[in-house]
């Protein structure tokens, strides 16, 4: 174009800016930027809006922000465009922020910041959103729904998932695949394992794509049932998708749930075989299937032949095969490689305390926590979310008793429930509300 003589004008740039941003060449969105400054047109909102979009993709918000305070009108887009960088880089509060002070704001604004909050791992704040934009603001949208479903996903909550899609049904909203996907998911991650394959069944093999197939049988291997998988599996190839590195992550989950370690190997084999190069999860699956088993030293000498260091999440399948098979001198070697490793993650120190504790040397039991104490480790207090009519409640360990005091009897029930399943044991607490302790 500029070869034959013809200039670029103001509807020329923006798409010139959006393909720099869609290849994320931050050099190639800089240099048309410099051409946009060369002929006059910095000052057209629809290119600023461009710029602003392309630098927050490429990472860089500090420019993108500075094209934004530049702006001399700003629109909906503007604010979103920023809202949004600040979302994708990271910069939830900064987001807070803009989302905060906009004049106006759009569903794009709302699922913006949601997104933001959920890639960010906020998951319960990225819900907290969602329900005031309920309250407040537009109807959510197919894309605002991903990101809540995915919220309810990570945090188990199987309630407010199904309140999800019901708000699907009841809105009239589409359902594209992403968003089928996205059901599947949630109910899988749940536990609810009928409602996820209610949903799954509900598409048309036609439009499946691997990402379903993943989503579902992922969720059959974590919940073990592996016999459904594996045929998920076989259905999968004869519907002729597929399957990815992410299928075969599943399906060595699958394997470690049911001890198939020749299957295991055979799966492991596949990646070679149709081109895809095992990512340090497999390595890490393989491990924890060898661990289950009991073959421990043939665990041990695949992480040695690995070409790379090992990672925490192999030795750690490897650890909790040795302690369940009662290895414990090589749960020793595994343990301090771990420290090493990892020297303030505070679950290294205690995991080998407790590796000595079960041999009975005291000594070193204590060693070990006075070194996590040198190096300023503390441990860090577990908890429990507890899903009560809908809404979350965190149970923290410490003080788990003062906690448990503040909750009402249903919440309560529901703590003791949960207690007992993460192997507490006998759960003893008085009820304030109640004229007797209850005992679990």
């Amino acid at each position: 174009m500029l070869r034959a003589g013809v200039s670029p004008d103001y509807l020329t740039y923006p798409f010139l800016v959006k393909a720099s941003s869609r290849l994320l060449k931050w050099e190639l969105g800089v240099a048309v930027h410099a051409h946009v400054m060369k002929t006059g047109f910095e000052s057209d909102k629809f290119i600023q809006n461009s710029l602003i979009h392309m630098y927050a993709s490429c990472g860089d918000i500090v420019y993108a922000r500075k094209v934004f305070d530049g702006m001399l009108i700003r629109n909906l887009v503007s604010w979103n465009a920023m809202l949004d960088g600040h979302a994708k880089c990271g910069d939830v509060i900064s987001a807070r922020g803009v989302f905060e002070l906009m004049p106006e704001r759009d569903v794009v604004s709302w699922s913006s910041l949601i997104d933001g909050y959920v890639k960010n791992g906020e998951y319960r704040e990225a819900i907290s959103v969602f329900e005031k934009m309920c309250g407040s603001g537009p109807k959510a949208n197919e894309v605002t729904m991903v990101s809540v479903l995915c919220a309810c996903a990570h945090l188990g909550a199987l309630e407010q998932g199904r309140m999800m899609h019901q708000y699907i049904i009841d809105n009239g909203l589409r359902l594209p695949l992403v968003l089928q996907t996205s059901l599947v998911d949630m109910y899988a991650k749940c536990g609810a394992i009928a409602e996820a394959l209610n949903v799954f069944r509900g598409v048309r093999m036609s439009r499946t794509d691997v990402l379903i197939w993943n989503a579902i049988i992922g969720g059959l291997a974590t919940h073990g049932l592996v016999k459904e998988s594996l045929e998920l599996f076989t259905e999968m190839q004869i519907v002729g998708i597929t399957p990815d590195e992410v299928t075969y992550l599943c399906l060595l989950t699958a394997c470690a749930h049911g001890g198939l370690v020749k299957e295991a190997w055979h799966f492991f084999d596949c990646l070679n075989k149709h081109g895809m190069t095992p990512k340090s999860e497999h390595y890490a699956c393989m491990v924890d299937v060898l661990a289950r088993a009991g073959q421990l030293a043939e665990a041990y000498q695949f992480i040695s032949q690995r070409p790379m260091e090992p990672t925490a999440s192999m030795l750690g399948a490897l650890l909790s095969g040795c302690m369940n098979h009662g290895k414990l001198d090589l749960a020793e070697i595994v343990g301090r490689k771990l420290i090493e490793l990892e020297p303030d993650h505070d679950g290294r120190y205690v995991g080998l305390s407790n590796i000595y504790a079960v041999e009975k040397r005291w000594d070193d039991a204590r060693t070990m926590r006075e070194a996590m104490e040198r190096r300023g480790v503390k441990k860090s207090p577990g908890f429990s979310l507890v899903e009560i009519s809908g809404t979350l409640h965190s149970l923290w360990e410490d003080p788990i008793m003062e906690c448990l005091q503040t909750l009402d009897t249903q919440i309560l029930v529901g703590a003791a429930v949960a207690l007992v399943a993460i192997g507490a044991g006998a759960v003893y607490f008085y009820c304030s509300n109640k004229p007797k302790g209850f005992t679990f």
